[in-house]
């Protein structure tokens, strides 16, 4: 007989994992994130409905005995469910050129599985506790990325008259800057124009003053014809 009291039970798990993800994929699609308040909220109710099959196929078989050649591993649709999450992750982190982006989607995607697992496990407070202090986490130490300066890495490209050879003035005034450590110099002359580039790899801080900088260098070198500044590759 179909059991609606068991079918409600069923129900208001799926409802409550869908609730609490769609509550942690709205904070990341509040920033701009592609794995948003959809993604989060089919990953927390998929995963709770495979706990509860996996539970579901621990009952089915509740009645073998141990001379049984079938064996039943509650926790192995679970395990995979937070294995096969890994791919889901990877392809929300992005390899951008100064930074890693999308760890923390990532990391909510995993999260989320675990707390959709725990409502269909039955543990229903735990799951709602883990909802709150993650999205305290995630919305309140946002901060902490501008109080704690972090490591940038770029390259300025200077295009100069190459009978100025700026070179010397150039490494001058990046070391009144200590906030900048100079890594690496590329060269290269164009015959036809008689201009050389210089591309100098920098890493800095996350509160560095790239406006001064810019400013000084196009005062005093000479014959400068072009200036860019970009992000550099993660070393």
């Amino acid at each position: 007989m179909f059991d609606w009291q068991e079918s409600l039970i069923c129900l208001g798990k799926l409802v409550l994992a869908a609730l609490l993800g769609g509550a942690v994929g709205f904070e990341r699609e509040s920033h701009g994130q592609s794995a948003g308040l959809r993604t989060n909220l089919l990953v927390a109710m998929g995963s709770c409905l495979m706990m509860m099959l996996s539970l579901h196929m621990e009952e089915l078989f509740i009645d073998l005995d141990i001379n049984s050649v079938v064996r039943v591993d509650p926790g192995r649709i679970a395990s995979y469910a937070i294995a096969g999450m890994g791919f889901l992750g990877a392809g929300a982190i992005i390899k951008g050129k100064g930074t890693v982006r999308g760890l923390t989607t990532a990391a909510g995607l995993w999260l989320n599985t675990g707390i959709g697992l725990a409502v269909g496990a039955g543990y229903l407070l735990p799951a709602i506790y883990t909802t709150l202090i993650s999205l305290l986490i995630l919305y309140n130490l946002r901060f902490l990325k501008i109080v704690f300066a972090h490591d940038e890495f770029t390259v300025l490209t200077l295009t100069c008259f190459s009978s100025e050879q700026p070179l010397k003035k150039i490494r001058r005034i990046i070391a009144e800057f200590p906030e900048f450590n100079l890594i690496f110099i590329n060269y290269r002359h164009h015959i036809a124009s008689q201009t050389v580039t210089y591309r100098l790899r920098l890493s800095s801080k996350g509160n560095a003053r790239f406006g001064m900088i810019v400013g000084k260098l196009q005062r005093e070198v000479p014959g400068l014809r072009e200036i860019a500044w970009e992000e550099s590759d993660v070393p």
